[in-house]
């Protein structure tokens, strides 16, 4: 089993910036191909980013060009650069990790964007 703890959400004015954290418990992190999600109230769950076990990322429409994933191997961590931020960016956002046949989900962290 394998246990993904995000950090890093809070209350951000719009237009700042959060750096979110997904800290994986395996050393085979090197491994997953892992993503970030976003939920709130009254919408479906929706794909904010991915980086694969080789570096390659993805985004998702909404956060493309003002959102930046990546991932630090020896610390088996993940991590989500987000810029311009805006109200609609308001949601829980959790980690996904996926390996092989094997995936898991994070508890979540809450992003607030508000004045």
């Amino acid at each position: 089993q394998v246990q993904l703890v995000e950090s890093g959400g809070g209350l951000v004015q719009p237009g700042g910036s959060l750096r979110l954290s997904c800290a994986a418990s395996t050393s085979h992190f090197r491994f997953y191909t892992m993503s970030w999600y976003r939920h709130s109230p009254g919408k479906q769950r929706e794909l904010v980013a991915t980086i694969s076990s080789d570096g390659s990322t993805n985004y998702g429409d909404s956060v493309k060009g003002r959102s930046t994933i990546s991932r630090d191997n020896a610390k088996f961590t993940m991590y989500l650069q987000m810029n311009s931020l805006k109200p609609e960016d308001t949601a829980v956002y959790s980690c996904y990790a996926r390996w092989s046949l094997s995936s898991y989900w994070g508890q979540g962290t809450q992003v607030t964007v508000s004045s």
